[in-house]
């Protein structure tokens, strides 16, 4: 499955571009993350909580940034074990480029998710997808806009 949008931050490149690479910054816009460790250089460490329709899991997993073109683009990817829910995993590839308004940020999100997670059909995983996409992107934008680094939206 695969997302794509863009996002209009009122804030320099150079400026979205560290905040993308800062783990309390990730920390507090990925959506269920209770611990994120590491950097873009050595990787993250992750714990999530998620609930995909009845089942919740707690996913614990690896994050690793690659083809870094600073402060252009780069890709984030991830993997996540929740144990008998199963896993997920998946990336996006984002895009910086520099608007009269501040920074265009784009995305495109490819993710994919196995075991008893994945038997709840596409539809309702495509959807918590999306909007597990849109929260993080949503929620980065506030976080570089005006959040102080400490409140998670």
């Amino acid at each position: 499955m695969e997302l794509t949008g863009t996002r209009i931050i009122a804030a320099p490149r150079d400026v979205v571009w560290a905040r993308l690479n800062d783990a309390d910054t990730l920390r507090a816009c990925i959506p269920g993350c209770s611990e994120l460790t590491g950097n873009p250089d050595d990787g993250f460490e992750a714990v999530v909580t998620q609930k995909v329709g009845p089942v919740k899991a707690t996913f614990k997993g690896a994050v690793v940034v690659s083809d870094a073109r600073p402060p252009e683009s780069y890709r984030i990817s991830g993997e996540g074990k929740g144990g008998v829910a199963g896993f997920a995993k998946g990336g996006a590839n984002v895009t910086l480029a520099e608007v009269e308004e501040g920074t265009e940020l784009s995305y495109a999100v490819d993710a994919k998710v196995g075991g008893k997670i994945a038997q709840l059909g596409s539809r309702l995983i495509d959807s918590f997808s999306a909007k597990m996409a849109d929260t993080f992107f949503e929620n980065f934008k506030t976080q570089v806009e005006g959040g102080d680094g400490d409140e998670t939206v």
